[in-house]
């Protein structure tokens, strides 16, 4: 009997032995087509490795600009809770490639979309200090217009050639991959994708209730790198816009103000008045990355970079401004100071100029001076079309936009940006345009980056002494000679407005820091997101020293001056030590923007502006012929300036202010239908053309 038993046992053995045979032959038998569709069938545990693999990917080069190449292993054990989530969103999106016959065509595509949203952050975080987010691929159009200012022509090259052989290689994988012949097995693969997506909710759920991960990014560097680039990048494209406020109604809305506000019509509606001369003209000047050097603890410079600025913040209205973001995010400032609004009661990262305001008008500071009888001006020695600003305006009540395109003798900077002391011109040209008070909002450019990491700059005017490193030494040294030109720049515009026969306020601040490795250490005022503000005027106005947030200067201004206009500034100026002043304040953007207009009566008042590009009147005053070839005379021309023909821009050639040359052939018949058109260089789109 025992050794029956035995021989049943060693028969069992036996058979199970010739099936671990059998297995092996199969799998030695195989070809390689073959091994990849069987590891692609069996599990979801390729997946799960994989995900892994490229959360450690993009959290090493989410950290690589400020930490090292071990930064995404480090991750793992300073926050295993949250990296293992941000794995799960990743294995959430792999595990989709079940579903289909190309499943491996498919989990190359998905690998592609994050192995690519991890080189795009670690590459934008080398050049700004923000991270990538689903609202940069909003303005790529404007990032391709100004990418030679931060890549070498080989770089491009490289990087199209790379773009060009990986498209082709997947086109490859496509046709000659492997394909699942014998059909997927929808209904366990179904169950099981179902099975993770459920969990990754549920998991994300436990995470945000828990406080591990937040949905409001403060700060957004700083929640890419507590919270992982997956989930924040995820959250960028989810979380858009302003949020409806729980009990939006009428009701809630006309509570937020006091009768005495809202008037006998309940409404807040702009009174028409022509006090203009009562009040000064008020010119705000936003300076590109501008920030006291002497500020900066990490180096040193060879000379007082910033004595102009200095000294009026020493003898005038000055304070810490507090901007929304750190390295970048000009237009978002532009945003703040003229609505009164701030970004931050938007998607992390969204740019309103890229969103809402392309295609709605809202109230801001030049409708509410335009009220009492203002003139508004927009000034920016860069393209009119970056950022939709020459749409953008429209919506935000501009009278007018004087852009690069309207713009002569523009000197640059070895990167290609203008220079600013060419704005002093157009600032007093917008003034002497009008007989009215103006309001000017001028934006600068000269301090932008991207700053080179080898020495351009021959004798210059300011050497950096010591620095962390040589390249950041040529980097910080190219930066301070491009503030101090800017400082020489504010030093020639107050001049030139001390001696204006208008009374005037000049607003001055910097839009952020510049986008060089800088940290908290490295700060007098240890604020990343701290800038400085003055407000100087010709006519002696005091005021006390205040710290402020960009979305609360205006109203700070505008109190200063003892003038209470428009909803959002009247608001901030009677309500700003309200217990629920930022959420109020958040639904009043919401009712501005995205709600039905409670505040104004159930409809927008406020019409795009018609506003015109440039303040110098551009016009034709004679076609003349000379042999074979065409000259156009006339006034403010400039190297923008084309000649058109039925909206078609002929080849032109610049001879001067008075003077353009065609450089072909036309149909004399049509030579009375000639027009110039200022053309923006890198779209060849028409800003204007002559009447």
């Amino acid at each position: 009997m025992n050794n029956e038993k035995k021989e049943i046992k060693f028969d069992k053995f036996e058979k199970l032995d010739r099936k671990v045979e059998q297995k092996i032959n199969e799998v030695e038998n195989m070809s390689n087509k073959q091994l990849v569709n069987k590891a692609l069938h069996t599990s979801f545990a390729g997946a799960a490795i994989w995900a892994v693999v490229l959360n450690i990917f993009m959290e090493t080069l989410g950290r690589f600009s400020t930490t090292s190449i071990f930064g995404g292993i480090q991750f793992i054990f300073d926050n295993p809770l949250v990296f293992l989530y941000n794995t799960l969103i990743i294995f959430a999106t792999l595990v989709i490639a079940s579903l289909f016959k190309r499943r491996l065509f498919v989990f190359t595509i998905v690998s592609i979309f994050w192995m690519a949203i991890g080189i795009a952050n670690g590459v934008i975080l080398t050049q700004r200090m923000t991270p990538f987010t689903v609202k940069d691929l909003s303005v790529l159009d404007d990032g391709l217009t100004i990418v030679t200012n931060y890549m070498k022509t080989w770089q491009i090259a490289l990087i199209a050639a790379g773009i060009i052989i990986a498209i082709g290689l997947l086109v490859l994988l496509f046709i000659k991959g492997p394909k699942k012949e014998d059909g997927v097995k929808w209904k366990r693969n179904l169950v099981g994708v179902v099975l993770v997506i459920a969990s990754t909710f549920g998991a994300t759920s436990f995470m945000i209730n828990s406080g591990r991960v937040e949905t409001f990014f403060g700060n957004l560097a700083y929640a890419y790198r507590d919270y992982g680039v997956a989930y924040c990048f995820v959250n960028t494209w989810l979380n858009t816009g302003i949020s409806k406020p729980d009990g939006y109604s009428e009701e809630y809305m006309l509570n937020i103000f006091s009768k005495e506000e809202l008037g006998d019509d309940n409404k807040l509606l702009l009174e028409e008045k022509d006090v203009d001369e009562k009040y000064p003209n008020i010119i705000f000047l936003q300076l590109e990355s501008f920030i006291d050097p002497a500020t900066i603890t990490s180096i040193d410079v060879s000379g007082d970079v910033c004595p102009n600025f200095r000294k009026l913040v020493n003898n005038y209205p000055s304070g810490e401004l507090t901007v929304p973001a750190c390295g970048a995010g000009t237009a978002n400032v532009e945003f703040e100071v003229m609505t009164g609004l701030s970004v931050k009661f938007f998607g992390p990262g969204e740019y309103p100029y890229k969103s809402v305001l392309k295609e709605k008008s809202t109230e801001t500071l030049a409708y509410d001076l335009k009220s009492l009888g203002y003139s508004a001006h927009a000034i920016h020695n860069h393209r009119g079309v970056f950022y939709n600003r020459n749409i953008v305006f429209q919506n935000m009540g501009m009278d007018t936009f004087t852009s690069i395109e309207y713009m002569n003798d523009v000197e640059k900077t070895p990167k290609n940006w203008a220079k600013d002391d060419l704005l002093v011109e157009c600032i007093t040209d917008a003034l002497d345009s009008t007989e009215t008070r103006d309001m000017i909002y001028t934006i600068s450019v000269q301090g932008h980056g991207k700053y080179p990491g080898e020495q351009v700059l021959e004798n210059p005017k300011f050497q950096v002494t010591n620095a962390p490193s040589e390249e950041l030494k040529w980097k910080f040294e190219y930066y301070v000679n491009q503030i101090g030109e800017m400082d020489d720049f504010v030093g020639r515009l107050v001049e030139t407005l001390e001696k204006y026969k208008e009374p005037t306020v000049l607003v001055m601040y910097g839009d952020h820091i510049p986008a060089i490795d800088l940290t908290e250490g490295s700060l007098t005022n240890n604020n990343l997101y701290g800038t400085e503000y003055v407000i100087w005027n010709n006519f002696g106005m005091t005021g006390d020293d205040e710290d402020l947030y960009t979305y609360q200067l205006a109203s700070h201004v505008m109190d200063m001056l003892d003038m209470q206009v428009g909803t959002v500034f009247t608001y901030q100026q009677k309500h700003k030590n309200s217990e629920t002043y930022l959420s109020d304040l958040k639904a009043i953007g919401y009712d501005m923007l995205y709600g039905k207009y409670y505040m104004y009566g159930g409809t927008n008042p406020f019409e795009p502006s018609d506003m015109k590009m440039g303040v110098k009147k551009i016009k034709i005053d004679e076609v003349v012929k000379v042999g074979s070839k065409y000259y156009i005379k006339g006034e403010n021309f400039n190297e923008y300036s084309k000649v058109t023909l039925k909206g078609k821009t002929l080849k032109t050639i610049y001879l001067g202010t008075n003077i353009l040359g065609l450089l072909e052939e036309v149909d004399p018949e049509d030579v009375s239908d000639m027009k110039v058109s200022q053309v923006e260089s890198k779209t060849n789109e028409i800003m204007s053309t002559t009447e």
